[in-house]
């Protein structure tokens, strides 16, 4: 542990840590108690922690995590953004899951401030101090825009960043960065800058495009997935299913996932790069997805969430700059989706209640 390591400003030597840990594991707010956990398996004599995985393309389940390829992830966080000890970090994630874990590793190694506040959908909108960086889903952006100003680097990861939100990022002074990578890679393993840029980039391509972090390698199956050597947090190389164009050894683009590919006609279609554009246009939650057709194969449909039922005009649809294969062939509604218990959409569920 860093000796500069602090929580809420107050300085912890891993003593004092146990017992401030004892405090909050007694608390009654689950978001304390979660943090407190985490912190007593952190400084156990384990040289592993358990974590559980999203869920969000698979059944949750239980992995272990070696402790020092969580070290390593810190540590390349930290050189990569420039975060030297004495950073002032705020965590609104729940330290239940890897990001919010990781959020208390990377303080703890390398010497930050971090201040806890509940995982709240606006967690800036009473906080009056400014923070040097901080990690959030798009649901908290989206939230906290008119407050982003107190985060000078912001990392948003968990689910995708819709067309609206990064056109809204655009404005706001905070360098904000989408992130790749999942739980078995211990949060991400590439970022990709979203606004300030500091110099114009005219091909809006390679604004899509992910920079990996150092000591990371990247290939492509013969399904043009990706495929992730990175021996400093992974003793095994990662097979992926999401589909990229690799634009350099550093650089690649994401896709799509390969398991929601749609082949309608013979025409492969990426509902991510779909829901980007619609996602203009449309505010409930929703997806698209793929049923089967007796002429197409499969027929592309939208599923919204929503109380009542709603339509879209050929109109609506030319404002997103869909081409003529990517505007559904229908529209549904569901009162609720089925989520993984972190929040993402279970698509193959959802869509099983058609």
């Amino acid at each position: 542990m860093h000796p500069s390591f602090k929580i809420n400003r107050q300085s912890l030597t891993k003593t004092s840590l146990l017992r401030f840990t004892e405090e909050l594991t007694a608390s009654d707010e689950l978001y304390l108690k979660d943090t407190g956990v985490f912190i007593v398996d952190w400084l156990n004599d384990d040289d592993y922690v358990l974590v559980n995985t999203s869920g969000s393309t698979g059944t949750p389940k239980k992995i272990k995590l070696l402790k020092s390829h969580m070290r390593n992830s810190a540590l390349a966080t930290g050189n990569y953004f420039g975060l030297k000890e004495n950073t002032t970090t705020l965590l609104c994630l729940s330290a239940t899951y890897i990001a919010g874990k990781m959020m208390l590793v990377r303080a703890m190694v390398l010497g930050w401030d971090i201040h806890l506040v509940s995982p709240s959908a606006n967690p800036l909108k009473r906080l009056t101090e400014s923070y040097d960086f901080c990690a959030m889903v798009p649901l908290q952006v989206e939230a906290s825009l008119s407050h982003l100003h107190k985060i000078k680097q912001l990392i948003i990861g968990g689910a995708p960043i819709s067309s609206t939100l990064n056109k809204e990022l655009q404005t706001v002074t905070t360098n904000c960065f989408a992130t790749y990578g999942m739980t078995e890679t211990i949060t991400h393993i590439a970022v990709k800058k979203l606004n300030n840029f500091s110099r114009v980039i005219s091909n809006d391509r390679e604004k899509s495009n992910y920079h990996i972090l150092p000591n990371v390698s990247i290939s492509q199956d013969d399904r043009g997935c990706l495929v992730i050597d990175a021996p400093k947090v992974s003793n095994e190389i990662i097979i992926t299913n999401d589909i990229i164009n690799i634009h350099s050894d550093t650089e690649f683009e994401w896709l799509g996932r390969y398991d929601n590919v749609i082949n309608s006609g013979g025409v492969k279609l990426f509902p991510e790069q779909i829901e980007q554009k619609l996602s203009l246009l449309i505010k409930e939650r929703f997806f698209v997805a793929g049923i089967p057709d007796e002429q197409l194969g499969e027929q592309l449909i939208l599923i919204m969430e929503s109380d009542v039922k709603l339509s879209l005009s050929k109109s609506d649809y030319e404002k997103c700059m869909l081409s003529k294969y990517e505007i559904p062939k229908a529209v549904f509604t569901f009162p609720k989706f089925i989520e993984t218990p972190s929040g993402k959409i279970q698509r193959k569920q959802t869509l099983a209640l058609l």
